[in-house]
């Protein structure tokens, strides 16, 4: 799916873009040729003729050899004399029309890290160096020095790893995406600072990266005969909290302060969606990843705020289709960075803010976006924006035949989608808190409205692909999440026909079933799941919670046991075990011995950092008779969630337990 790409800047061209734009360009203005009178300076004097040592040179260096150096994204240098002469021409026409070095926003926003397009000094430069012959000039002459070294750009990295086996691009077609997946060989938890992408081939028009500690993407990558897969991105492979990662040909991102780093745990797959255009010719691609790692947790978090809409629908020949959408910050935030995100038939694309004094701020205004020109905009310094602020984006889509990217001729109906041919209109925006009450706060009411939007776009996949199993898994999640649940049901029920004998797909209805209060058919889904994999600890561990929901405690009791069998380092299951034992109404001297037990082990897996755990130990010591340890537990649990609505019962509980009183739990019955 195609995503926001990573926190940067790019300033020059890739694929060819100088060739690719020429025949457009240099029809639209009269064209510069060598050798041409260079215009008199006063009293009819000749001004000094530039030249490429002394005065170009530092130019392409700086501006644009980031992409066209040796090696570079772009298939030709621009940093010796002879390369920069023989595209002297279309240098001077593309920056004479500000093709190049490109820089899509508005130039009055920001100001931006990177926003430093040509002057019209410059411009007037290279013009007149083309102009007057494009002379070399004295060699040795300040001669500036290449952007890209021979290295990595932030300098070796810490761990890098490539694509096993090359993947060969076809010479046909004009968009090809394909899905890489590589294993991260880390052993234990560390946190990344950078990312750098080597595309291994020009032929790559951009990449995201995403990470999936599941094996999801894996089992895709598997089943598919090539390197990597085509297909879809599983929704296990995500982005790291608050954070874009992608590239597009010529920007890296700078260091992460430590304080900013992002998680990375062992077991973790780089999953990377790579958009190649095939030339004519077969292209070898084989990319590697530089990380650069802390062993420091980082102390702040940003957040993700994405505005979007997942049921655009462009009827064919529409030159001004109009897509919105807006949010309310419950919170005071910091804009970091911009991402605006849409295909070959968006063409305007403004974000704003307006403060609750009604006063507006722009965030990014792009009139002629391009959607080969896709960019992270981070502000030289973070944008304020009080809680009640309203964001908002307004995209425009041209779908007629006026449009030159339109990539249907004669034009089609466009629907969302997550091939470039299909459209996508967002507007993401990383923000920052001023505290992790703040950023639970935001987070929390966020998600609601992102998965609402979500199902529009799986709903929109699955009318095209009805028989993919995993987009019904996927949007089934997504209901659950925003409380449709006999929606999530249909859909997991839907999976389950698709893939006949299978223990996840009736758990996963029984999940679906149970959220919607349908128990008795939830029994039945966990009990078949089973019945299909005895071993299955998940399904014992949401059967016993039904069975106590229904009253019947020594049932539920029976399955919890067996998850504590089945996983003894499961602190959650071990939580349940010793929950039931403990709060029953007439528990043994033996089970009380026992969920003291289990309630210990528990917390001693999580470190006493969970509090649930310490909130079941409490009830244990108390069953137990020993009332100080009770409160001293509860005590702890309250100082890990003081906020969370947990704590309400928690704080119940330990006003019991001063009173030296254990915690019965009430019958589920008589709480109805």
């Amino acid at each position: 799916m195609c995503r926001p790409w990573l926190e940067s800047f790019i300033l020059c061209a890739t694929k060819g873009a100088f060739g690719a734009a020429l025949i457009t360009i240099t029809l639209i203005g009269a064209p510069y040729a060598y050798g041409g009178a260079m215009p008199a300076g006063p009293a009819g004097t000749a001004l000094q003729v530039p030249t490429y040592t002394k005065d170009i040179a530092p130019l392409l260096a700086e501006r644009c050899g980031m992409c066209h150096a040796p090696g570079g994204s772009s298939p030709f240098s621009l940093l010796t004399y002879a390369d920069a002469k023989r595209h002297a021409t279309q240098i001077a026409a593309a920056t004479r029309t500000r093709y190049m070095p490109p820089w899509k926003a508005d130039p009055e926003n920001g100001p931006f890290i990177g926003q430093r397009p040509l002057t019209d000094e410059e411009i007037e430069r290279i013009q007149q160096w083309v102009t007057g012959g494009a002379a070399e000039g004295e060699v040795g002459a300040s001669m500036g020095q290449a952007y890209r070294p021979s290295g990595w750009q932030l300098g070796p990295p810490d761990l890098i790893v490539t694509l096993p086996q090359a993947y060969t691009l076809q010479p046909e077609g004009t968009d090809v995406f394909r899905i890489f997946v590589i294993p991260v060989p880390v052993t234990k938890t560390r946190f990344v600072r950078g990312l750098e992408f080597r595309p291994g081939n020009p032929r790559v028009h951009h990449a995201n990266f995403r990470l999936d500690k599941t094996g999801a993407s894996r089992t895709l990558d598997e089943a598919d005969p090539g390197p990597g897969y085509s297909g879809l991105i599983p929704r296990s492979a995500e982005y790291p909290e608050g954070h874009f990662l992608g590239w597009t040909p010529g920007q890296v991102a700078p260091l992460l302060p430590k304080d900013l780093s992002w998680r990375l745990d062992p077991h973790t797959d780089l999953v990377i969606e790579t958009h190649m255009q095939p030339n004519g010719r077969r292209e070898s691609v084989q990319p590697s990843i530089g990380l650069y790692l802390s062993d420091t947790p980082p102390t702040r978090t940003p957040a993700m705020v994405r505005l979007s809409r997942q049921n655009i629908d462009i009827p064919a020949g529409d030159p001004q289709y109009l897509v919105t959408d807006s949010y309310v910050l419950p919170v005071d935030v910091e804009v970091e960075a911009v991402q605006p995100h849409a295909h070959y038939r968006g063409r305007d694309i403004r974000g704003e803010a307006t403060l609750p004094d009604g006063t507006t701020q722009q965030l990014i205004h792009i009139a002629d976006w391009d959607f080969r020109w896709q960019h992270v905009f981070r502000f030289e310094h973070p944008l304020h924006l009080p809680k009640g602020t309203t964001l908002s984006m307004r995209w425009v889509y041209d779908n007629s035949p006026n449009n030159p990217r339109n990539p249907e001729r004669p034009p089609k109906r466009a629907r969302w989608g997550q091939h470039s041919s299909d459209e996508m209109g967002d507007l993401w925006i990383q923000v920052l808190t001023r505290n992790e009450t703040d950023l639970v706060t935001l987070t929390r009411q966020f998600r609601t409205k992102a998965a609402a939007e979500d199902v529009n776009g799986y709903e929109a996949e699955i009318e095209r692909h009805p028989d993919d199993a995993g987009l019904h898994d996927d949007v089934a999640l997504l209901y659950l999440e925003v409380g449709r649940t006999d929606a999530a049901a249909a859909h997991f029920q839907k999976s389950l026909a698709l893939k006949g004998r299978s223990a996840p797909a009736h758990y996963n209805l029984g999940t679906a079933l149970s959220a919607a209060g349908r128990l008795d058919q939830a029994v039945e889904q966990y009990r078949q799941a089973i019945q299909i994999d005895p071993k299955y600890a998940s399904a014992h561990n949401n059967l016993g919670g039904v069975l106590l929901a229904q009253g019947k405690r020594d049932e539920a009791l029976g399955e919890y046991r067996e998850v504590a069998r089945l996983r003894p380092r499961s602190a959650s299951g071990l939580e349940n075990f010793s929950w039931v034992l403990a709060t029953g109404p007439h528990p043994s001297p033996r089970d009380i011995d026992e969920a003291v037990d289990a309630a210990e082990r528990a917390v001693g897996l999580t470190a006493r950092r969970d509090a649930r755990g310490l909130d079941v130990l409490a009830a244990a010591y108390a069953a137990a008779g020993e009332f100080d340890r009770a409160q001293a537990a509860a005590a702890a649990a309250l100082r890990l969630l003081p906020a969370e609505p947990l704590a309400t019962e928690i704080r119940q509980r330990l006003d019991l337990y001063r009173q030296r009183r254990p915690y019965v739990a009430p019958d589920p019955f008589t709480r109805r």
